[in-house]
């Protein structure tokens, strides 16, 4: 398989090609790898963690309930109700073509403790299956304006069984209700994840205080 195309992004203190975390971040439909590009600086990083920041484009595809329109997409949306009927094999396509940009991390030289998966919106229904179903330890997951597509079909990996995982959602998100979001929490939760959920008064965006809340979060979670 060959790998996804990406934009890179290093922390001054990784900028050396001597980066020893990483945070795999997926875009949104329609959207690409430089949606979220602008955001790493905001985020206030502590230095020594020498992050790598991994923005890949997910492929170009038609997309059904946008009457076929071929865009950037990480699977097909056969219906936009509450339930969200997708493509499902096209979600686990791109989730093996995200899995593979970790092992590429782990081959660069940065443990899998230290590797973050994060996802926006379709994004972060790829990284929900990405980031449960690896096989070793990572540092954490990061689901914003987001939902658990693969919920009912998901065999999640023991090695992940502690992961801390950061779900955040807009309380006036018209895209993907609030509703999906929290039922994923509660979902996880009740599996015994180790979940947090905050929400932000915001439609499907991203919010000044919720970039400062995922700096701290990284912070946390890539240190310990």
């Amino acid at each position: 398989m060959s790998l996804l195309p990406c934009v890179e992004v290093a922390s001054p203190a990784s900028a050396a090609n001597v980066a020893t975390s990483a945070v795999i971040w997926l875009h949104g439909l329609g959207a690409n790898g430089h949606d979220f590009e602008p955001i790493v600086p905001e985020l206030g990083l502590d230095d020594s963690l020498a992050t790598r920041f991994i923005f890949p484009h997910a492929p170009e595809r038609p997309v059904t309930v946008n009457g076929g329109m071929v865009m950037p997409a990480w699977y097909d949306i056969l219906d936009i109700n509450i339930d969200r009927k997708i493509d499902l094999d096209q979600l686990l396509n791109s989730a093996e073509a995200v899995t593979a940009l970790i092992e590429r991390e782990i081959a660069r030289g940065i443990a899998p403790e230290r590797i973050v998966v994060a996802g926006f919106s379709q994004g972060g229904a790829v990284a929900y299956q990405v980031a449960l179903t690896f096989p070793q330890r990572l540092a954490g997951l990061l689901a914003l304006s987001t939902y658990f597509a693969s919920a009912d079909s998901i065999t999640p990996h023991p090695a992940n069984d502690n992961l801390p995982i950061l779900i955040q959602h807009g309380l006036q998100d018209p895209i993907v209700p609030e509703a999906l979001g929290r039922a994923a929490h509660e979902k996880l939760k009740a599996q015994g994840y180790a979940v947090e959920y905050d929400t932000y008064v915001m439609p499907h965006s991203v919010h000044p205080s919720q970039v400062r809340a995922i700096g701290r979060w990284l912070n946390r979670v890539l240190t310990a």
